[in-house]
């Protein structure tokens, strides 16, 4: 648990009375029947300690994905799978995205690791373009770090940049690390998992937290050949790290199909009503791809929204943002509307 330490993320609901959270990006439908009877289905084995190999869940999660087993590696929530990836590799110098999400940056702090960022500009909609290579060509960073769709701004990386960093990469001898948590929800988008095999050096993080609403549950995964680094990730991580309730809920979760199907037809309508809606009151949103929208409004918004009993990202906390902007995730639509409702309010155009 954190400890006099500041979290630096949403989703803490438990200081106060939430109503509507709208700072944690999770499925909009919330968690799966067949994940809740998964877990409830597997209390019998409380007992039991956990396969320390997540057996089932790895073959289930090989065949979801069409990847070999062994490029399979489960931990305790993307971020341990995160702060694993960097103790393991262990790079002096890394880099990164502004803004993009801080776990990888207070992962590779622990290994002192030297991190370069390279800044999103505003006026691009915060979309990668072709000065990062020069970027790269300058820093010369043993590992560099994506995140597709990027978290805050909801951008897509398109798959020409995305291959010309991992040719980057494997030139110059360096990992890259690519973030695809939020891809299973976002409009188009392309895996570079057809990739892991000729590229070693390419390592892919996915998560059940966003796409199954399990952020409770603290299940993530990663892909990639390079077995030897798995090893060393194992080395890192604790013994039993998987749960047994978290197991059973991510082999129940990869079987619906239906219930992703059914979240990726509602976001974009439904994110496109928020989009307008805010810039009707007169905030520059970020366009988005992914289940979330970036915008700034230039006011003390989530202060006074937790008055009301919601809650939003304050994004003044990521690089290469400030105070003003805030993230919001897509919800269903009787939500959204009371969220417009409560920021129209406190703009005075109700």
């Amino acid at each position: 648990m954190l400890y006099q330490t500041k979290n630096p993320h949403g989703g803490d609901i438990y200081a106060q009375k939430i109503l509507l959270d709208y700072s944690a990006n999770t499925n909009p439908y919330g968690t799966p029947q067949a994940v809740k009877d998964a877990v409830s289905g597997a209390l019998d084995e409380l007992n039991n300690y956990p396969d320390p190999y997540c057996r089932e869940l790895v073959r289930a999660i090989s065949e979801f994905e069409g990847v070999p087993q062994e490029y399979i590696f489960c931990g305790n929530g993307a971020a341990d799978v995160i702060y694993s990836y960097c103790q393991a590799l262990h790079p002096k110098s890394a880099v990164e995205l502004a803004p993009t999400f801080s776990e990888y940056s207070l992962g590779l702090e622990r290994t002192n690791c030297r991190v370069s960022r390279y800044n999103l500009r505003r006026e691009n909609d915060f979309d990668l373009d072709e000065g990062f290579f020069g970027f790269l060509e300058r820093e010369k960073p043993e590992a560099v770090f994506l995140c597709n769709p990027n978290n805050p701004t909801g951008r897509l990386i398109a798959p020409e940049m995305l291959e010309k960093t991992l040719s980057f990469c494997k030139s110059h001898g360096a990992s890259l690390f690519i973030d695809e948590c939020f891809l299973d929800l976002a409009d188009g988008g392309t895996s570079m998992k057809k990739h892991l095999a000729a590229h070693p050096e390419l390592f892919i993080l996915k998560a059940f937290t966003k796409s199954y609403g399990m952020a409770g549950v603290r299940l993530g995964y990663c892909m990639t050949a390079d077995t030897a680094l798995l090893t060393e990730m194992s080395k890192m991580s604790q013994p039993w790290n998987v749960s047994v309730l978290a197991q059973a809920a991510g082999r129940a979760a990869l079987g619906e199909t239906e219930f992703l199907a059914k979240t990726r037809a509602l976001i974009p309508p439904e994110r496109e009503w928020l989009k307008q809606r805010l810039e009707e009151l007169g905030f520059w949103v970020c366009p988005s791809s992914a289940n979330y929208l970036l915008f700034y409004c230039g006011m003390e918004l989530h202060t006074k929204l937790r008055e009301r009993g919601i809650a939003i990202r304050n994004c003044d906390n990521y690089h290469g943002l400030a105070a003003g902007w805030y993230r919001i995730a897509v919800r269903l639509h009787e939500q959204n509307e009371r969220l417009i409702a409560a920021i129209g309010q406190l703009c005075g155009k109700d």
